[in-house]
């Protein structure tokens, strides 16, 4: 058996002890999800691996016929993909290294009580699939092309940072560890976490819950699910979102505004892997990929007690960033000449021409609501659009309310931009940097640089003038 990207599904365990052997195997495969295959002769086990898709070996040192170290090394030899844990009764430092030397992946004391050897197992497990992930990932990452793109075929963008951030998502979209996507809102997070899902071949449903604003107990019902007669009103059983995800993947957004209580559920979900339905004492195995997002400072949330600590981490191993879209201006029209096209079709009217005014005065804006923010422009402009060019009029009125707070921002907030040993500039040197650099920004258009000083089309007209003169004065 194996996983969906073909990695290897199976432990090995191999003990001359048939009573043991079964024991151990229960308990392992009731605690870790993998199947486990028993051999209680050693001289079977290359035959076993032989076969496939074993993952991990667990091998006891004193067996008859042909002993855990005589096996060891042709295990490392002829699979070295394949990890060995190596078992013995006795707690001897010595045979440990030498072990350790002939490539055993670790060693654990052979006790009573089979619960340490499981955790030691399960340590091992996750060891092993984080060194397997890393030498997938690191090839793909650094390739620099997407094997296929077509899974982000809604994800417009000629950023290298977001082409960074869709090369690492295609990487890590086969791996069973939490993946956690944050950004600013608008960016686009769901679109990332559903190419996740579509890439990584699951054959179950994506299924998505926003938990912002949810309590503890709508959120355990609504992701656990319940029995009949679990509490007052629960007159039929309802099946939860784990259940509902079974074989795909869960999603969960807004994760920073999980309260308290449902963390500490999360994160016993995660960590566990098994969940109770309300009402139930059964416990069931959780079959789901978990993706979750949030626009929140996690790290930030964390250090002020705002969020688990345990959970940061246990949901971060894999993160992605997505920038926002200020920060890839490149995107601008990209997007804008879909979200344009989106608009005309679902209107019924004809794609217009666009100014060149226009991708000026939008690569200075700072875009809060992101790529949302850029869609919803789109719309309402196709919506007044009467005539073959397309007006600047809605994109204005858009862009004019965050240009005013800016400027309240930078009067009730300045900002030192001159240097205390240096005396300072004029006005009139002053108000020429300004309009410079305003004139720079909107590539020369008066009617954009206006906007971004936050003065009338005279007004600069007549400090253009003015600067003109004065260079022309200058020797």
């Amino acid at each position: 058996m194996t996983g969906r990207d073909g990695a290897p599904t199976e432990v090995l365990l191999v003990d001359d002890e048939v009573a043991w052997l079964r024991s151990l195997g229960l308990t392992l495969a009731m605690a870790s999800g993998f199947q486990v295959r028993r051999c209680s002769d050693s001289r079977k086990v290359m035959d076993e691996l032989a076969q496939g898709a074993i993952g991990l070996v667990v091998l006891d040192l004193n067996m008859p016929h042909l002993s855990g170290q005589d096996l060891l090394p042709r295990i490392v030899e002829q699979y070295p993909e394949i990890p060995v844990v190596v078992l013995s009764g006795m707690n001897q430092i010595e045979t440990a290294v030498e072990c350790m030397r002939r490539g055993a992946f670790d060693y654990i004391v052979k006790t009573a009580e089979p619960q340490g050897i499981v955790q030691g197992v399960l340590r091992a497990l996750r060891l092993a699939e984080l060194e397997r992930q890393s030498r997938e990932i690191v090839p793909r990452v650094l390739g620099g092309t997407l094997r296929r793109p077509e899974c982000f075929a809604d994800v417009l963008t000629q950023d290298k940072r977001m082409h960074a951030v869709l090369l690492y998502a295609e990487a890590v979209a086969t791996s069973p560890q939490p993946v956690l996507i944050t950004g600013e809102t608008g960016v686009g997070k769901e679109l990332i976490a559903r190419a996740i899902h579509q890439l990584s071949g699951r054959a179950g449903p994506l299924v998505a819950m926003n938990v912002a604003g949810v309590d503890d107990a709508v959120f355990s019902d609504t992701l656990f699910g319940h029995v009949r007669g679990a509490y007052t009103g629960a007159e039929a059983p309802r099946g939860g979102m784990i259940e509902q995800a079974s074989g795909g993947t869960l999603f969960l957004d807004e994760i920073g505004d999980l309260g308290m209580g449902a963390q500490i559920k999360l994160l016993r979900l995660l960590q566990e892997g098994e969940y109770f339905t309300l009402g139930s004492d059964v416990p069931r195995r959780m079959n789901a990929r978990v993706v979750v997002a949030t626009h929140c400072d996690l790290e930030a949330k964390q250090a002020s007690g705002q969020f688990r600590k345990d959970l940061y981490y246990r949901l971060r191993a894999h993160h992605l960033q997505i920038p926002p879209l200020r920060e890839r201006p490149g995107d601008i029209p990209v997007l804008l000449d879909r979200f344009l096209e989106d608009a005309a079709r679902d209107l019924g009217k004809k794609k217009p021409t666009v100014p060149k005014e226009l991708a000026i005065l939008l690569a200075n804006h700072p875009f809060p609501g992101n790529v949302r923010e850029l869609r919803a422009m789109a719309y309402d402009a196709m919506t007044l659009h009467q005539s073959r060019m397309l007006s600047l009029d809605s994109f204005k009125r858009a862009t004019a309310g965050h240009a005013a707070a800016r400027a309240v921002t930078a009067a009730s907030a300045p900002r030192r931009v001159f240097v205390e040993s240096e005396p300072l500039p004029t006005l009139h040197e002053v108000v020429d940097l300004l309009v410079e650099e305003a004139m720079r920004r909107a590539e020369g258009k008066q009617s954009i640089a206006c906007r971004l000083l936050g003065i009338s089309q005279p007004a600069i007209s007549k400090r253009l003038r003015l600067l003109r003169a004065r260079r022309a004065l200058e020797p």
